[in-house]
This record gives structure tokens, C-alpha cells and sequence, in this order.
């Protein structure tokens, strides 16, 4: 090789890698630091929602733009706090907050930025797409009615407001009457309640609630291995406001990344009570003009963005479903504050737990008068429709009727047959936690309270009664069973033999203590 060729092996390798055209930055400088908010002078050309870097002396940390001002930029810190100060030079990404989303995400918890949190691996960045974490709802064109079940395994709700995949349907009630559980256990359901061959991917949502709490679910869902298709995303008591605000976006991008697979997916929000504080937090530290109860004037807008996402979408866009379980914890009862109303009249129905009944044992504690469902019946199977199509006013005719008989009142023979048995239902559909049911063998149990096979059991032996039945059917109808949940359709011949099932049980099998 000569000389002249030595000279130009060196160049190439010099100028090897080399871009042309100066690369631009957009850079400002942090003017003001104060309870985990930066002011920036400068990035001009910055977006809303645009992550941002501080180049801080321990690395960078990363920033939301939230208030786009005249003069100067505004983003929550989403790292170290302390890290952040005076003088120091921000950047914009020219990325919209977003997280990485696969299915190796399955069986994880994470936190509000999908850095897993549970001690595993981490995750290979190059093999999971990125989806952001505001996104524009499916419009009507791209979806379809909901009229497909999806099973929570407790009869009271699958009977009477019945939920149905690509539905929002809210949990609501006083703190410790049980909206966690029924939450969980729908989760846990999923699993029993395979269609297609997969079970329904959960996304667990956990705002604002303790460390401890979150680890005891984590747990029971091992325990049951619903960890198998269960995701958890947490934002505990302990994380800075902005990850909490963040927490249940980065949820449902998580969902619309199954949905968008056409797969069925289903959402829990716990809660979106602590959601509304945590945004009024940052909105406040923003300086945020207060609006009602000190909350944003754009609260409401907050809830519908992120609860519209949820929909079952067209075959022609790959028929797969979001359902969203959104929580809503009040205070004394009081449904008709601020954000309870709000997020009531965005969702589809809500399942409404009253504390008197939760603290008279009725578990779940649900209120029939108060709950609803808007998609209703649509969402049932035949099965069920057939069966519990009047126990939902026989229900409510009891409560009304109980509260008037306490009064001592001379009650009628029809009067009197209605209380008896509202008592036998209410008692029927008593269920504890972690105990689901499957598809037939709710329809099982509230057949024979709608058809007058639990009228001659006395209301502390309903409970015994309905377990024994359902043993007495597996074992000596198991093929009648097979046929209900196959079919899941009430036809004649079916409800001729279950009759006749349940007759033969309560005659000659079921000893009265």
C-alpha cells in the first residue's frame, strides 16, 4: 500500500459517520424549581405532553411539558427531584410521553413509566413497540355494540347488572365495602371463564394506594395464577403526583396494545378518586386557576379521555375489546359530589355497595336500587337472561316491602310469600370473596330461588342448601351441567331436566338440620 493510499484509508476513516448538516437541539434553561415543578425559559418549540431531559450532575432526568406559557414552559419532574435546580439545561425529546408495550409485560408489575418494580428482569427495549400515553378514543364507525359477557364469577352482579367486554362500568362506594374485591375477583374469574382459548388480559391499576395493599394482591393473584394474564401497574401512596396522574394512562396504552391485537382485555382503575387528587396536586403547583372543591376546570375532560378508550372494536379493525372497571371511593354515601357525578356520567352503569347492608353481612353489599347496568341484558347469555329476569324486582319489591314490615304491620298471604322469599334470595346470592362461579352453575343456583325450589328451606340452611345442590348436579347431572354452559341457552328440555334436578335434590337428598 503507498503513501497515497495510507492518506486516504485515514480519511475515510475519519470522516466515517459523520451526518450531514448540524444537528439541532431545542434547549432552555431551568429557571425556578419548587415542589417537583421546573420552569423553563427557552424550548420554543416544545410540545404539550413532550418528555423533556435536565441534564443534571447525577445523569438526566426526565421532565413532562404540561403548561405551555408565553414566556417559559412548565413540566413536572418524573425522576429525582433533588437532582433538578436553578441553571440547569433542559432539552426537548421531540417525544410524546409514551411506554414500551409486549406481551412480556404479562406477569410483571411496573411502575407509572413501565420500569418493572417487582425485582425480574428488565425488559429488551428493541422488542417492544411504543405507545403514548394520550391517544384518541376508537370513534363510533370503528366499534361495536357490546353484547358479548364477560363473567365476574358473582352471581349478583352476572344476574343483575351484567358487564359486558368494551364496557365501563363503575364500582362505587364508601372505603372497606368491598370494591377492591369484586375487582379482584373478576380478575380471577378471568382465568375460569376462557373463550377462544385465551383468557382476558388484566391490567390492574393501582393510584395512591399503599405499598402493602398492592403487595397482598400481587400475591393472591400468584396464589390463583392470575398472574399468568394479569399486568400491575402501581402508583402507590409513596410516588410523586405527576407518576400517580400518569399511573392509569399508562394502563389503558397497555390495553389498547392487546385490543389493538384483537385480543379482549379488561382495565381495573383503583382509584380514580385519588387520580382527581393527585391531578389536582399538579394542576395546583402548575398554578392552575381552582375550580369546584379546588379541582381543574378540566377534571371532567381528564376521566372521559381516558374512560372513552375503553370499546369493542369492529371485526374490520380486528374485533378486540377494552372493558374498564373504574373505582370511585365516596365519602358518607354521597353519590351526588363532584367527581362521583362525573365519572357516573361517563360510564355505562355502576355497581353502587351500600355500608349498612356490607355491615349486616351482605357481602357483596350490593344496593339493586342504585346499581344499573346500560347495556343490560345485552350482555347476558340466554341462560341467564331466562333466570334472572325477574329477581332484580323481586329484589327490589323486598327491600321496600322489608323496610315496611318492621313496623309490625298485619302483612297479607302474598305480602308474606314476597318476604320469604327475598329473604332466600338475599341469602342465595350472599358470596364471599375468592369464591367465583362458573357460568352454570350460577344459572343452577338462581333457578331453583326463581323457581319455588327454595321456598320450603329455611333461610339459614339456603347456603348449605345451594352448595349441596351444586355437588348433587356435578355429580349425577354432570352432563346436563356440560350442556348449560355449552349452549349457554335455557331451552325446554333443559329447563324441563333442571327442574326436575332440582325437585328430585330438595325431595329426597337435601336432610334438614
Amino acid at each position: 500500500m503507498t503513501d497515497k493510499d495510507t492518506i486516504l484509508e485515514q480519511l475515510k476513516s475519519e470522516i466515517t459517520g459523520i451526518t450531514a448538516g448540524p444537528k439541532l437541539e431545542h434547549v432552555g434553561t431551568v429557571t425556578r424549581v419548587s415542589d417537583g415543578v421546573a420552569e423553563i425559559r427557552g424550548l420554543s418549540q416544545v410540545m404539550y405532553s413532550e418528555l423533556i431531559e435536565f441534564e443534571t450532575e447525577k445523569g438526566a432526568v426526565l421532565g413532562q411539558a404540561l403548561n405551555l406559557e408565553e414566556h417559559s414552559v412548565k413540566a413536572v419532574i418524573l425522576g429525582d427531584r433533588e437532582a433538578v435546580r436553578e441553571g440547569q439545561t433542559a432539552k426537548g425529546t421531540g417525544n410524546i410521553l409514551s411506554v414500551a408495550v409486549s406481551d412480556a409485560l404479562i406477569g410483571r408489575v411496573i411502575d407509572a413509566l413501565g420500569n418493572p418494580v417487582d425485582g425480574g428482569p428488565s425488559f429488551k427495549a428493541e422488542t417492544m413497540k411504543r405507545y403514548p400515553l394520550e391517544k384518541i378514543a376508537p370513534g363510533v364507525i370503528t366499534r361495536q355494540s357490546v353484547n358479548v359477557p364477560l363473567q365476574t364469577g358473582i352471581k349478583a352482579i352476572d344476574a343483575m347488572i351484567p358487564i359486558g367486554r368494551g364496557q365501563r362500568e363503575l364500582i362505587i362506594g364508601d372505603r372497606q365495602t368491598g370494591k377492591t374485591a369484586i375487582a379482584i375477583d373478576t380478575i380471577i374469574n378471568q382465568g375460569k371463564d376462557v373463550r377462544g382459548g385465551k383468557p382476558v388480559i388484566c391490567i390492574y391499576v393501582a393510584i395512591g394506594q399503599k405499598e402493602s395493599k398492592v403487595a397482598q394482591i400481587v400475591e393472591q393473584l400468584k396464589k390463583t395464577k392470575a398472574m399468568e394474564y394479569t399486568i400491575v401497574v402501581t402508583a402507590p401512596a409513596s410516588a410523586p403526583a405527576p407518576l400517580q396522574f400518569l399511573a392509569p394512562y399508562t394502563g389503558v396504552a397497555i390495553g389498547e396494545y392487546f385490543m389493538d391485537q384483537g385480543r379482549d382485555a379488561l382495565i381495573v382503575y383503583d382509584d380514580l378518586s385519588k387520580h382527581a387528587v393527585s391531578y389536582r396536586e399538579v394542576s395546583l403547583l402548575l398554578r392552575r386557576p381552582p375550580g369546584r372543591e379546588a379541582y381543574p376546570g378540566d377534571i371532567f375532560y381528564l376521566h372521559s379521555r381516558l374512560l372513552e378508550r375503553a370499546a369493542r372494536l369492529s371485526p374490520e379493525h380486528g374485533g378486540g375489546s377494552l372493558t374498564a372497571l373504574p373505582i370511585i371511593e365516596t365519602q358518607l354515601s354521597d353519590v351526588s359530589a363532584y367527581i362521583p357525578t362525573n365519572v357516573i356520567s361517563i360510564t355505562d352503569g355502576q355497581i353502587y355497595l351500600e355500608p349498612e347492608l356490607f355491615y349486616q353481612g351482605t357481602k357483596p353489599a350490593l344496593n339493586v336500587g342504585l346499581s344499573v347496568s346500560r347495556v343490560g341484558s345485552s350482555a347476558q347469555t340466554k341462560a341467564m337472561k331466562k333466570v334472572a329476569g325477574t329477581m332484580r324486582l323481586e329484589l327490589a319489591q323486598y327491600r321496600e316491602l322489608a323496610a315496611f314490615a318492621q313496623f309490625g304491620q298485619e302483612l297479607d298471604a302474598s305480602t308474606k310469600q314476597k318476604l320469604d322469599r327475598g329473604r332466600r334470595l338475599s341469602e342465595l346470592l350472599k358470596q364471599n370473596q375468592y369464591h367465583n362461579m362458573p357460568f352454570e352453575e350460577e344459572v343452577a343456583s338462581i333457578f331453583s330461588a326463581v323457581r319455588g325450589v327454595l321456598d320450603t328451606v329455611e333461610v339459614s340452611d339456603v347456603q348449605r342448601f345451594e352448595k349441596e345442590l351444586i355437588a348433587f348436579l356435578r355429580g349425577r347431572h354432570d352432563a346436563l351441567m356440560k350442556k348449560l354452559r355449552e349452549g349457554a341457552e335455557l331451552t325446554k328440555e333443559v329447563d324441563e331436566a333442571l327442574k326436575a334436578a332440582c325437585d328430585d335434590f330438595a325431595k329426597n337428598y337435601f336432610k334438614k338440620s
